[in-house]
C-alpha cells in the first residue's frame, strides 16, 4: 500500500484509534499497525507530531502517568470536540469513498 495514500487521512485514523480508549504514542502506532493488518508502519517522527498537533486542536487531550515500572507515559485521549470531530469526518469519508468509488468501480456507467 502506498503511504501516499494515507497522507492527508492520518488526523482521522488517529482519532478513530483513540476512539477506543486512551492511550501513549507507541501505543497508538501499534495499534494503527495491528488495525491496518500492517499496512500502515507508521514512524514515530510522524505520530508524534499528529498526537501534538490534534492536542493544540482541543481534538485531544494528554496527562503525564507514571506507571509502577517504567518511564513516565503521555496518555492521549479524545475530548467532546475530538469525538465530534471524528463523527463528522466519518460522514464526510462515506461521502468521498462513494464518489470516488463511483470512478474505480470496475462495472462500465
Amino acid at each position: 500500500m502506498n503511504a501516499e495514500m494515507l497522507k492527508g487521512h492520518l488526523d482521522n485514523v488517529i482519532l478513530a484509534t483513540l476512539e477506543r480508549g486512551a492511550a501513549h504514542g507507541y501505543a497508538v502506532i501499534e495499534a494503527i499497525r495491528r488495525r491496518s493488518g500492517g499496512h500502515f508502519d507508521l514512524p514515530e517522527g510522524t505520530v508524534y507530531p499528529a498526537l501534538h498537533r490534534l492536542e493544540l486542536a482541543g481534538l485531544l487531550a494528554s496527562d503525564w502517568v507514571d506507571p509502577p515500572a517504567g518511564r513516565r507515559k503521555r496518555v492521549y485521549s479524545l475530548t467532546r470536540a475530538g469525538h465530534d470531530a471524528l463523527r463528522e469526518r466519518r460522514a464526510g469519508w462515506a461521502e468521498f469513498s462513494r464518489a470516488v468509488g463511483a470512478f474505480l468501480d470496475a462495472s462500465p456507467a
